[in-house]
């Protein structure tokens, strides 16, 4: 996914902009895995294979995301989640 269309995402529950924590990009700077962060409501939405996980909360299945964050959980800045959302 290119940085230009992740720029103009925004949250699709509070209409809030989103913070990007790239994982992984290729040389054209295509993003391939990384996580948006809401900070008014403390969604996050993972991006996988260059596609941003951003369904209402009801139709995600953390079973299908848990692999990804579990692999990147090396990254210091990668915070603990729970119910699809930041914990502190």
């Amino acid at each position: 996914m290119k940085r230009s269309t992740i720029d103009k995402l925004c949250c699709p529950f509070d209409k809030a902009d989103l913070t990007l924590k790239i994982i992984t990009q290729d040389l054209e700077e295509n993003i391939h895995e990384g996580m948006l962060t809401c900070k008014e409501c403390k969604r996050y939405y993972p991006i996988i294979n260059g596609i941003p996980i951003m369904n209402p909360d009801e139709y995600r299945e953390f079973q299908l995301e848990e692999p990804h964050l579990k692999s990147w959980k090396y990254l210091s800045e990668i915070p603990s989640v729970q119910d699809f959302r930041l914990t502190d």
